[in-house]
């Protein structure tokens, strides 16, 4: 009897079942009919989707007020998304593009490392040589014409002319080692002017594939302003590529290439947004809609004052080209400005110099100026004797080491005689002579004897004590300079030359890291660019730059007040009182010039100020610039406009009256 009822139960089960499919059945239906009709009929008609990157904007640079120095403007770039160009008539779409391009003198991204006329050499670009022979798997003494041959059957070109094949293959060889896919559009041509904009949009069904994008581009408000410290930025070179891949980058992204815009670029880039597109079936965009926000890079505000970075600039170009002029024999000339309590740097100036707006396109002319060297930062780089602006340290030495007293007297008989090697002459007989008159006229007779008491090997380390033949900690990089290491006393005469400031050589930024330890009495800072790191609206600081001893030595208050006061008589009646003399504010300063051997002496002239409760430190160098007038002009102009630039209107367009 129980086996009866087993059918029953069985029918059952399976009429469930079947209502179960039944109703999925009618959901599904009711989902294709209700919810994804739309979506249907979009398809039906051609409608489709394409998601893009949306470019995020470069942080800013900004100075010390918050005054702009790198910003950003809209741009746009023609781009080649694979996810609709046909890729076998690519070769057509890349000539169309070149044509319109030319006609209107508008340049294309070409990397291809062949020369763009026949016979079609090796530029010399060495690394990326070495990339397209890889890409071509051709061995490594490969020819050019071997690479141009295997180009053309490999982007099928065997129908076009020599000249064209070049044109084809360096755009196909820099799509594809771009990492060109559907997620990663190519940029054909950047910043292209509005009207070659207007001809793409409108020329969909010949350019298929071919797409503007609005991108944020760099711009630098004023390109000749200190562009040795901002730096510049450019495109991502094959053989980077793999190290910025693997940070988030996309191979048309462009990064710092030097100064604080290389230094900065993990904050300065942002983070790529996402936009998608609605297109009809004639590829004509209906709606987009921002999936993604793009987050701008933070702003780097530096340390650096762009009113006196100006002044100071004008001032070095202005007396250089006037001395020139007049048949000088300066060549090129540097200055520096630092904060004495905290080792900020306010100005950094150079001179021959460039313009970042200008740079890629005068780069070769830059680069092979052999005399004016502009691409060389001589505050940072440049080394130079410091001559008679040694004298305040070994002066420090020699009471330091108890070997001479601020009140005794040497007397100068104009030859020095002691050792045979090296018997130089002071300018001058100034008989019997003290410490602060020493300084004052800068006897050099007085510090050979100096020099002889301390020896060069002490003399060596007080001079690494006070930041000279050391690294400053710069944010950039800088020169150590050349600093002799004597493992011995027994130097002779070479002693003598070191106790005047030659043998040695100092960067313009160490000079000033020198006087600026001076000042502040045995404290060294770290040199510092950068104030601190915000966000792109300055709503949040994220990074505040603090100041940063690297040396802290005591000296005895009242050797360094006798320093002091020898070189507070420099600027009043001594060697820089010609420019200083009748000065608004005290001025501690050392002038001097250090011999070049078959070339006229560099000027250089050291300052701390005001001399009560010192502010900044400075040093001015005219390179083969001679006279020690020209070099304190400099540096008056310059403090002018940080002491008075609120009271009084600082001409820095005037040229100098100089001395020949």
């Amino acid at each position: 009897m129980p086996f009866k009822k087993k059918p029953r139960r069985r029918l059952s089960v399976l009429s469930v079942i079947m209502a179960a499919v039944l109703l999925l059945y009618c959901l599904r239906i009711f989902s294709l009919q209700i919810f994804s009709a739309d979506a249907y009929v979009e398809q039906a008609s051609g409608i489709s989707y394409r998601t893009a990157v949306l470019k995020a904007q470069r942080g800013e640079i900004l100075d010390c007020n918050g005054r702009e120095i790198a910003v950003n403007r809209e741009g746009y770039n023609i781009v080649l998304n694979k996810a609709y160009i046909d890729m076998e008539s690519v070769n057509e779409v890349i000539l169309s593009l070149c044509q319109l391009l030319s006609e209107n003198n508008v340049a294309w991204i070409d990397n291809l490392p062949l020369e763009k006329q026949a016979p079609y050499n090796f530029t010399d670009k060495t690394n990326q040589v070495e990339s397209l022979l890889s890409n071509l798997k051709l061995a490594h003494y490969a020819t050019a014409e071997n690479c141009f041959d295997e180009m053309v059957e490999k982007y099928d070109l065997a129908s076009y002319n020599d000249t064209t094949k070049r044109l084809l293959m360096g755009v196909r060889y820099s799509i594809e080692t771009s990492s060109f896919s559907i997620s990663n559009p190519y940029t054909f041509s950047e910043d292209v002017p509005a009207n070659i904009m207007q001809i793409v949009l409108e020329s969909g069904a010949i350019l298929k594939g071919v797409t503007i994008d609005v991108v944020p581009f760099r711009e630098y408000v004023q390109g000749d302003l200190a562009p040795h410290l901002i730096g510049n930025i450019g495109p991502i070179y094959a053989e980077e590529w793999e190290e910025y891949k693997d940070k988030g980058y996309s191979y048309s992204d462009k990064v710092g290439k030097s100064g604080i815009e290389k230094l900065a670029e993990e904050y300065l880039h942002g983070t790529d947004g996402l936009i998608s597109y609605k297109i009809d079936a004639k590829g004509n965009i209906l709606s987009s809609e921002i999936t993604k926000a793009p987050i701008p890079g933070k702003t780097i505000m530096l340390t650096i004052d762009k009113s006196l970075q100006k002044t100071a600039q004008n001032a070095l170009k202005n007396v250089i080209d006037s001395m020139q002029s007049t048949g000088g024999t300066v060549t090129g000339g540097a200055a520096v400005i630092m904060n004495v309590k905290s080792g900020d740097l306010l100005m950094s100036a150079t001179y021959p110099s460039y313009d970042l707006k200008t740079y890629s396109k005068d780069y070769e002319a830059l680069a092979a100026d052999k005399k004016g060297l502009p691409l060389t930062n001589r505050a940072f780089q440049g080394i130079y004797p410091p001559g008679s602006t040694i004298k305040p340290v070994v002066a420090i030495a020699a009471m330091e080491d108890h070997l001479v007293d601020k009140s005794e007297s040497i007397v100068c008989l104009q030859k020095y005689k002691l050792f045979d090697d090296f018997q130089p002459s002071c300018m001058h007989r100034h008989g019997a002579i003290a410490l602060k008159d020493a300084l004052s006229k800068s006897c050099n007779y007085y510090f050979f004897e100096l020099g002889r008491r301390v020896g060069a090997m002490d003399m060596t380390e007080y001079f690494k004590k006070f930041g000279l033949g050391v690294k400053t900690g710069v944010d950039i990089g800088d020169s150590v300079g050349l600093l002799v290491e004597p493992e011995s006393d027994g130097l002779g005469g070479n002693t003598l030359q070191i106790a005047i400031g030659q043998m040695n050589a100092f960067t313009p930024l160490q000079l000033t890291s020198y006087v600026s330890t001076l000042a502040n009495e045995g404290t060294r800072y770290k040199a510092n660019l950068i104030d601190k790191i915000v966000s792109y609206d300055m709503s949040e600081t994220y990074k505040e730059t603090e100041p940063s001893a690297i040396e802290n030595f005591s000296i005895d208050k009242n050797i360094i007040n006798a320093v002091k006061e020898g070189m507070l008589s420099v600027t009043e009646d001594g060697t820089g009182s010609a420019v200083f003399k009748n000065y608004g504010i005290k001025v501690g300063g050392k002038t001097g010039t250090s011999q070049v051997t078959g070339k006229a002496d560099h000027s250089v002239f050291i300052a701390f100020a005001p001399f009560d409760n010192p502010e900044i430190a400075m040093t001015v160098v005219l390179e083969h610039g001679a006279s020690t007038y020209n070099v304190t002009n400099v540096a008056k102009t310059i403090m002018d406009a940080y002491f008075y630039s609120s009271e009084v209107t600082v001409d820095n367009t005037q040229p100098f009256t100089v001395l020949p």
